[in-house]
């Protein structure tokens, strides 16, 4: 459900991004497993299952390479913590301009690769253009739309110059891909890293040691990591596509770790969470589960109609049934976990009532005898697509249909291929589709962004609202301000908007699990959605 516009941010993993750690103790030997509950000699290292190979590692690409291995290897010059709030990594302060179009980064210095070379501007300007030598590929991100001059300044001095203000650039250099840094080995010849690397060489806390394609990859640690190491000190990824596989390892205590979403079923969630030998975890929201109503069908044009659908369903009983509580009912579009979204807007709550009274004004009426509302000779009948591998929304579109039925709303259910419900997202095919925003640290500046921008399916679900140009205006006006003050005002203003406009519909906040053994001490969830978490881990000492 990605679409990616030419100049402002969109993530490429903004869809459920199957994160799937399974984590065993190993010894030196990559291939063997050491019982999880018995490791008399604290075991530094995990063995975690993967659905699919790792990947070619390049730090520039996307698929096949793995997010969370990428983040192992490869470091950021910023990097996104808890709270958006946005700390040095490679580098270690940074300025920016008055008008907001030069940034000047001050890298640190006596870092190195993991081969033992230097990382200094050279190298980070080497980077830099190398991906925006292929700008058409990364132009879902913001960022790159408005890049006008890489400079080294001196070696431990990087400066960035844009054509115009756009205040995420910090945000958009802490994603995984694609401005991190390879070293020189890895470069080949001709230095086009769209064509391949040699060699995943990088500045962060692991390097690959040892890989089998489709089989295993080993990360150990990386001897010159200039940074305090953590108490992993190595990973090794198993191929294993099967959930059921994975849980079964895990409770055979083979494995210690089972992190991600979406990685098992809530009924095994659920088993795991009240056997006292695991430890389980949810993370704080990372997405909001939607509902997009498109404003541009007649029918759902009138805020009358979007608003009664909203309030027709019992959104909580649906979450908290559904899900077993491991989703919790969504009030707002955006959680309050983003920078910009702490705000108290007013939910839209559950009331049949009025929601029939709503339908009626709006002209939509139950004919003598009939089951459906008619409105001159016309039927309140909607589609909605819904992802036919998943049961959470199937399940949730079914009990959608039964109470807006209920309503003398019909609603007709088509589950549907993924690479089909994108091509419909996008051609703007659709009365009513599930959707999902992208998390940290893309949000919450990539979720306005596709509110203003036509060709991705959200404006054009917004199209017929009464202040659409207004609220574009907006958002534009959001992304390239430099005062902080206002752009606090503005996003206040939009998320107010749309919230009043009912045509996103939030429904539940997605979390992360975690269900892991005893050895482990402490967990924590990266405040990055597509970083590794293995720099939040220690261990028990018995």
């Amino acid at each position: 459900m990605s679409f990616y516009p030419k100049k402002w941010a969109i993530p490429v993993t903004f869809l459920i991004a199957i994160f799937v750690v399974v984590a065993g103790c190993s010894n030196n030997n990559a291939s063997t497993t050491s019982n999880a509950t018995n490791q008399s000699t604290v075991a530094k290292s995990i063995t975690m299952s993967w659905p699919r190979d790792i990947g070619t590692m390049n730090p520039h690409t996307y698929n096949p390479s793995q997010l969370f291995a990428q983040s192992m290897i490869y470091e950021p010059l910023v990097s996104y913590q808890s709270n958006g709030k946005l700390v040095p990594a490679l580098a270690k302060s940074w300025d920016i301009s008055k008008d907001g179009k030069v940034y000047t980064f001050h890298l640190r210095q006596n870092v190195k690769f993991s081969d033992g070379t230097d990382f200094n501007a050279e190298i980070v300007k080497k980077n830099f253009d190398a991906v925006m030598k292929h700008k058409d590929t990364h132009s879902w991100l913001g960022i790159v739309g408005v890049i006008d001059q890489t400079k080294v300044v001196d070696d431990h001095t990087f400066r960035l110059t844009l054509t115009e203000p756009y205040y995420p650039v910090l945000q958009d250099l802490s994603v995984v891909r694609p401005f991190r840094f390879l070293g020189q080995a890895g470069f080949p010849d001709n230095g086009d890293t769209a064509e391949g690397i040699k060699e995943p060489v990088g500045t962060g806390p692991w390097m690959l040691a040892e890989y089998k394609q489709d089989e295993y990859a080993v990360f150990k640690q990386n001897p010159n990591y200039w940074g305090t190491l953590p108490n992993v000190k190595q990973v090794t990824v198993k191929i294993i596509p099967d959930a059921e596989t994975r849980v079964s390892a895990f409770e055979k205590g083979d494995l210690d770790l089972i992190y991600g979403e979406g990685v098992i079923s809530l009924d095994a969630f659920n088993q795991l969470r009240e056997n006292d030998e695991y430890t389980t975890q949810l993370s704080e929201p990372v997405g909001t589960r939607s509902l997009l109503l498109n404003s541009s069908n007649p029918k759902l044009a009138d805020i009358r109609v979007r608003t009664a659908l909203h309030q027709g369903f019992n959104k909580k009983d649906m979450v908290e049934g559904i899900t077993s509580g491991l989703e919790e009912p969504a009030d707002s579009i955006l959680s309050k976990n983003y920078p910009y979204t702490n705000i108290n807007l007013t939910p839209i709550t559950y009331d049949v009532n009025k929601s029939q009274a709503l339908l009626d004004e709006a002209g939509w009426t139950l004919p003598a005898g009939g089951t459906v509302r008619e409105k001159n000779g016309e039927k309140l009948e909607f589609e909605l697509i819904y992802d036919k591998t998943d049961p959470i929304q199937k399940a949730m579109a079914e009990t959608i249909q039964a109470e807006w039925g209920a309503l003398g709303v019909k609603v007709n259910l088509s589950g549907l291929e993924l690479t089909v419900q994108i091509k419909r997202l996008k051609a703007n095919d659709f009365d009513l589709y599930f959707w999902y925003n992208y998390g940290a640290p893309y949000d919450p500046h990539s979720f306005i962004n596709v509110v203003a921008s036509p060709g991705f399916g959200i404006s054009e679900t917004l199209s017929a609202i009464s202040n659409k140009k207004e609220l574009d205006q907006q958002i534009r006006a959001a992304l390239s301000s430099t005062d902080e003050t206002k752009r606090q005002e503005l996003y206040r203003s939009i998320l107010t908007t749309l919230q009043d406009q009912s045509a996103i519909v939030p429904i539940s906040y997605i979390k992360k699990t975690a269900v892991y053994h005893k050895n482990i001490a402490k967990f924590v969830f990266p405040a990055n959605r597509d970083e590794n978490p293995f720099s939040g881990i220690t261990f028990n000492t018995q």
